[in-house]
């Protein structure tokens, strides 16, 4: 039986620490599953489009039941705070986008200032304990704040995307390693893998 991620502390485990982004995302998801009268997808019912891989996408995870092993999970890596939200059962849907003003400049400019010390390594232990305090001050204001204060909605496009399908797969005619194959490609008349075909992402 799944297991029910209700609580951020959930959020929390499933993504290994707790962050302003990841916060981001659970609000956002949170919201979502109410204005759409959604529970967390054990199938497909409920479907999640990502424009961005970033913290917030673990707590869409695990709060929404949202995985691209289910097909329910879209990534569009657009490089937006985005997110939209599909309830397959009514067909209503709900995009939130973030809002434009830099959020940690807004919740507190001196953490955002100690921020750019902590990530160039440029910190000092003190300085390194007061960014963590603060940060947790943050991550907590955006538990408690207005959604409104966090992100604005969005129309949403009305169509539902497909549900996954199971496709065959075929040998790599280089590597010899099986591929789906409506992930391969042809290379000089003959199927091959992505990564064969000389083709690559995220540094792959």
């Amino acid at each position: 039986m799944t297991r029910p991620f209700q609580s951020y502390e959930d959020a929390v485990a499933f993504h290994g620490h707790s962050c302003p982004g990841l916060a981001l995302g659970y609000r956002a998801v949170r919201h979502a599953l109410v204005l759409l009268h959604a529970e967390r997808s054990g199938d497909e019912d409920l479907v999640a489009i990502v424009e961005n891989d970033a913290c917030g996408v673990d707590a869409v995870q695990a709060i929404a039941g949202c995985s691209v092993g289910k097909g329910n999970l879209i990534l569009r890596d657009l490089g937006k705070h985005a997110y939209t939200f599909i309830n397959r059962r009514t067909g209503s849907a709900v995009r939130l986008v973030q809002r434009s003003e830099p959020l940690m400049e807004r919740l507190d400019p001196a953490a955002s200032a100690l921020r750019g010390k902590v990530m160039a390594g440029k910190a000092t232990p003190s300085e390194m304990q007061e960014f963590h305090e603060r940060q947790a001050a943050v991550i907590e204001k955006i538990l408690t704040i207005p959604i409104g204060d966090l992100f604005t909605g969005k129309e949403a496009r009305s169509e539902v995307p497909e549900r996954a399908r199971i496709s065959p797969s075929v040998p790599c005619t280089i590597c010899g390693e099986m591929v789906a194959e409506h992930r391969a490609r042809v290379k000089n008349g003959k199927i091959v893998c992505i990564p064969c075909a000389g083709e690559y992402s995220r540094g792959w």
